[in-house]
């Protein structure tokens, strides 16, 4: 994919602190010192656009479901003390992003997955604020469209077994397909994107989101060589029914016995941890022996 592709929008990025420590319980400034200079480090406020946040909050019911320019804190939501991604104030929305993986990969690494060699655009980064509803993760599909086709559809929250799936696969399959003919074909910039949408429980589709059409956006119950090449789409009953060559392929979890673990599990872990299991950051593996063999030595003194 080309960062073309990439829509450029504008934000305001804000970084807060606060520290108390007094034996009184005063507020003070934090006091960094050696034996040279003393320095005095005051956190920064922006109580401007703490203010425009929190309006915008208030506007959209008082609970929002916030966002950076493509990313969402999806992988944080074990931080909050609800487990969920609903926001009242700007608190807890820096706290999702500052515990989210996604997020921090749109700040550092936007274009990694990019193939061409142009310079990086400047970015100007959106908080991107949705009132919040409460959504059955059931009723959440993934749309693949590749030169402006409907190519394929998978069930969202694959990890689980939803019966309802099971029994409406081809209702599912017809409205989504009648949707984006009617709303969203032709009519997008890009001619391969990826579509979230969501069915609710009166057949009507609603868009989610829009994703580019690439590695970078999680391919759930198909694989990325599968829609780029268009093999293994349609099952055997299908592929040699003309009927069929307009209708997208739809896949979803078929049993329970298939139900897995949440792919946002791992991101609960230190990412120290994971880097020393997974031995990609080296420097942290000999860091870990050289403690190992303090501690051993300092053991064997004692002993």
């Amino acid at each position: 994919m080309k960062k073309e592709q990439y829509l450029e929008v504008t934000t305001t990025h804000k970084q807060s602190s606060t520290n108390t420590a007094d034996c009184e319980e005063e507020e003070e400034d934090i006091q960094w010192s050696d034996d040279e200079t003393t320095t005095t480090v005051t956190a920064p406020e922006f109580p401007e656009f703490n203010s425009k946040v929190q309006e915008a909050i208030n506007f959209l019911g008082g609970n929002v479901f916030p966002k950076l320019n493509w990313s969402a804190p999806r992988d944080a939501n074990w931080i909050a003390l609800n487990n969920s991604l609903q926001c009242q104030n700007l608190r807890d929305i820096f706290l999702l992003f500052k515990s989210s993986d996604f997020i921090a990969h749109d700040f550092t690494q936007p274009f990694l997955q990019c193939s061409d060699d142009s310079p990086d655009p400047e970015i100007s980064y959106e908080l991107v604020l949705r009132k919040w509803s409460e959504l059955i993760p059931g009723g959440e599909f993934r749309c693949f469209v590749k030169e402006n086709k409907l190519i394929g559809i998978s069930q969202r929250d694959y990890t689980q077994y939803y019966q309802h799936i099971y029994k409406q696969k081809d209702d599912i399959c017809s409205s989504i397909l009648d949707f984006f003919e009617e709303h969203v074909q032709y009519k997008f910039l890009d001619e391969d994107f990826v579509l979230d949408v969501y069915r609710d429980s009166w057949g009507k589709v609603w868009v989610i989101d829009l994703n580019p059409f690439g590695a970078v956006t999680d391919s759930l119950l198909y694989t990325w060589e599968e829609l780029t090449s268009g093999h293994n789409l349609m099952t055997d009953e299908t592929e040699g029914d003309p009927a069929q060559q307009d209708v997208p392929a739809f896949r979803h979890t078929t049993s329970e016995v298939t139900v897995q673990p949440s792919p946002c599990l791992s991101y609960r872990i230190p990412r120290d941890f994971v880097d020393l299991s997974t031995g990609e950051d080296a420097y942290k593996l000999i860091d870990f022996l050289k403690l190992q063999k303090s501690q051993q030595e300092e053991s064997d003194e004692d002993a």
